[in-house]
């Protein structure tokens, strides 16, 4: 039996997943999460065999949050789930150690196909962002965010969605005095000068929709 935890910020979601994969006598679902922070809370508390990972939900990313399980729960494989083909969302996941790409208007028989082939071991790639992601490894390119820590890659995420430096310091538990330290180095990392700049780059990362 494959245990099963949902990750998407979207209740409709989660519901039409849960629906498909509860008809699979070797599928369990034992949890539902709507936010990277509680991906980690219900995988450290639940140990699944697999997490379904939306890649953007708020607060902590599914991105930063698949970086963070394997802390948690290192038995826990990811596949990811996102609307977009883009590569770089597509890189980003995968190079935090998710072992699969599904896209959301895949077909039910995908979606239970990529769960099984996940929970054996092996990896798996809608076939639609294939292509995105030979075409982005050819390229080699060399990613800006390998220059922050996991720690200003949330803050910078914070940032984006609109948060100020009080309701960071609260929501990390942090001084308002480190947060504003944590965007001064992101700045300086990224040679960015205005909080419009970070919002731009934290779209074209993928950080944020």
């Amino acid at each position: 039996m494959t245990k099963i935890l949902l990750a998407d910020d979207h209740v409709l979601v989660r519901q039409g997943f849960k629906m498909i994969l509860s008809a699979q006598p070797d599928l369990q679902i034992v949890g539902e999460a709507g936010n990277g922070r509680e991906v980690l809370e219900l995988a450290e508390k639940l140990q699944p065999d697999l997490v379904i990972m939306d890649v953007t939900m708020p607060e902590l990313n599914g991105i930063e949050a698949t970086r963070r399980l394997a802390d948690v729960a290192p038995r826990a494989r990811v596949l990811a789930l996102s609307m977009h083909k883009d590569a770089v969302y597509v890189r980003e996941i995968l190079r935090a150690g998710a072992r699969g790409y599904l896209l959301k208007d895949s077909a039910d028989s995908d979606l239970i196909a990529a769960v099984r082939s996940i929970a054996k071991g092996e990896a798996w790639l809608s076939p639609a962002v294939s292509d995105a992601v030979l075409t982005d490894y050819r390229r080699h390119v060399t990613d800006p965010l390998d220059l922050l820590t996991s720690r200003e890659r949330e803050v910078l995420q914070m940032i984006a969605e609109g948060k100020t430096n009080k309701e960071i310091a609260t929501s990390l538990n942090l001084s308002v005095y480190t947060v504003e330290a944590h965007r001064g180095r992101v700045m300086e990392k990224l040679n960015l000068h205005s909080t419009g700049e970070l919002v731009r780059f934290a779209l074209r990362a993928g950080l944020i929709d």
